[in-house]
């Protein structure tokens, strides 16, 4: 089952990201690429989860955890 886009913004601190990150830093307009490519796979993600058992971490959520962690070397 295909877990819920549910984003927690302010769990652990009372500043948005979005403040956080400068109007000009590259991964604004990095962001905007992959949120339209994530956008046009969504359908194909839908098919290939089960209607029903425990759902799973959204896959849009994975994919932009390992692009963060590709263009800062995070291991």
């Amino acid at each position: 089952m295909r877990g819920a886009k549910v984003e927690t913004q302010g769990m652990f601190s009372y500043v948005p990201p979005e403040q956080r990150v400068p109007q000009d830093h590259p991964l604004r307009a990095i962001r905007a690429i992959v949120d339209r490519s994530l956008a046009e796979l969504d359908g194909h993600f839908s098919t290939m989860y089960s209607a029903f058992g425990r759902p799973s971490i959204p896959p849009e959520f994975l994919l932009r955890a390992l692009l963060l962690q590709i263009f800062y070397s995070v291991r």
